[in-house]
């Protein structure tokens, strides 16, 4: 994947790049990489954040996974409230053993479609922090060439979208065999005597539907088997139990609340 050195029309997804520009040598030539020992507070309002399926099995351990929208999208569900991450916090930190998703580590480089040239061109967040021309690393060496560091970034990036479009193959998997149904994340709160009381909808989502996929016949089964597919479904379906782990750390934060305003 090249640099370039115009603009050109870029459209994509960009969550979390506020500025994305065109990497190129003329404007990005001094940038260098702002070392930080907790560099991902831009990710620290990331409430669902976009997976490739080779990620499930990981992922899966950390949050629930759900598909979202008309696309499908896969997410990382990493909070139950808008602008809220549970594992990844403002100063940059993350939660102890936690995965993070290759779209968050990869920033403040991404792809773009360049509408003008027709091609995916690679692109830097500006605005990052993470990015000076006081940093320790620099994106161009003397001769104006990408350096070392540089090059690993571009081809994470590359590595990145072909797992992304390996993504959109499964979905498209999972479409034309009819498996999503839409599922709710429900919660059981505790009245003061103890008992349980009335479920209430945490979320709703898109998810494959067990029934749906236990119905399909045995040969169509082990094409899934032989492909990977029903490794990575069940790596979805285990997922889900996380919602109960979210909710616990959203109680237990909730409950700490009041006490560190006292203090």
């Amino acid at each position: 994947m090249e640099t370039t050195q115009s603009a050109g029309g870029i459209t994509g997804n960009v969550l979390f790049y506020s500025t994305p520009e065109p990497l190129n040598r003329d404007q990005h030539g001094k940038l260098a990489l702002v070392h930080q020992d907790k560099p991902y507070a831009f990710a620290a309002a990331g409430t669902a954040v976009p997976l490739t399926v080779t990620e499930f099995g990981p992922a899966g351990l950390s949050y629930p996974i759900i598909f979202a929208g008309d696309e499908r999208t896969p997410l990382a569900v990493m909070g139950l409230n808008q602008g809220e991450n549970l594992f990844i916090h403002a100063d940059g930190s993350t939660e102890v053993g936690v995965y993070i998703p290759a779209y968050v580590r990869r920033y403040p480089f991404v792809l773009a479609n360049d509408d003008a040239q027709g091609r995916m061109i690679v692109c830097i967040d500006r605005a990052s922090s993470l990015l000076s021309e006081a940093g320790e690393t620099p994106l161009f060496d003397a001769k104006g060439e990408p350096t070392e560091y540089t090059q690993n970034c571009i081809k994470f990036c590359d590595d990145f979208e072909v797992e992304r479009r390996r993504t959109d193959s499964f979905v498209q998997l999972l479409k034309d065999n009819d498996l999503f149904e839409l599922k709710t994340a429900t919660f059981t709160p505790a009245g003061a005597d103890g008992q349980a009381g009335e479920p209430q909808v945490v979320a709703e989502y898109y998810g494959v539907s067990e029934e749906k996929l236990n119905a399909l016949p045995i040969e169509k089964l082990k094409e899934f088997q032989a492909s990977g597919a029903l490794a990575q479904i069940y790596a979805h379906l285990v997922s889900l139990v996380g919602w109960d782990r979210l909710i616990a750390i959203t109680m237990f934060r909730q409950s700490q609340a009041p006490a560190a305003n006292l203090n």
